[in-house]
């Protein structure tokens, strides 16, 4: 397991700092076969779903925003599996019927314990199209620390809402982080982290997003040194609107990317 630098982000650990960026809501666990829980500690454990499409068929690793859960995407799923696409969605600690709390630190060092979990459940069910990673808003995240820091294991980078700067981001959620007392490392940034992506990459990004600016998603795909990048604009949409008012062109990008053959 490869896991990231997580003493580097105790400084967003502090509990005030927390209760604006994470937003948990717990859930009963479905009793469906498809729902699944990943050991990421000792008495930890992550919930899952995974919309399967087929054995042959590609799969998305998917990350969500703060303040959903994973079965918020019970009614999207299905949009990928017919498209011939397996849709894996995780939560977070304490989101959902995950156990734990959640921290940045604990974020971070998560998704690579569920990315070594995906790889293997995947590999034993005899699952072998190819892995792709995506992440929304803050699930972006998550999806650009695998693809900075496992590239070989990852075939594409989808990033939905997503934030380029952590500094900017506090700011926006109404926090000074000079006021607090933290210095994050540049390197720690999803700004600098896509810097090392060089595989294809989309960014989806809603044009009237007043929570993440449409600025942090040009800021990303700028980043990107991909030969291979793709930048939607949802025109009109906003952050929690963007399926709403874009959900055919979002998924086409999805699709073309992840399937480029069909």
């Amino acid at each position: 397991m490869t896991d990231s630098n997580s003493h580097d982000y105790n400084a967003l650990d502090h509990p005030g700092i927390l209760a604006y960026i994470f937003h948990p809501r717990a859930c009963m666990r479905p009793a469906g076969p498809d729902d699944i829980l990943i050991p990421v500690e000792e008495n930890v454990h992550i919930g899952a779903c995974f919309h399967v499409a087929g054995k042959s068929a590609p799969t998305i690793l998917f990350f969500h925003g703060n303040g959903e859960i994973v079965s918020d995407y019970d009614d999207l799923g299905p949009l990928y599996t017919r498209m011939g696409i397996n849709f894996f969605v995780v939560d977070y600690r304490g989101y959902g019927w995950s156990t734990g709390t959640p921290t940045v630190s604990d974020m971070m060092a998560d998704s690579h314990r569920i990315m070594d979990f995906v790889t293997q459940w995947c590999r034993e069910q005899e699952f072998t199209g190819a892995l792709s990673v995506m992440g929304r808003s803050l699930g972006s995240a998550s999806a650009i620390e695998l693809a900075a820091t496992r590239p070989s294991e990852v075939e594409n980078l989808i990033v939905e809402s997503g934030f380029a700067a952590t500094e900017s981001l506090l700011r926006i959620l109404g926090l000074d982080p000079a006021a607090r007392g933290i210095r994050m490392a540049r390197e720690l940034d999803n700004r600098e982290k896509i810097r090392q992506w060089t595989g294809p990459a989309l960014i989806i990004h809603g044009e009237q997003d007043q929570l993440i600016p449409f600025s942090h998603g040009q800021a990303l795909y700028d980043a990107c040194p991909s030969s291979e990048k793709r930048l939607i604009k949802i025109a009109g949409a906003g952050h929690n609107d963007i399926f709403l008012r874009g959900l055919e062109p979002y998924l086409a990008s999805v699709k073309s990317l992840v399937l480029p053959t069909v």
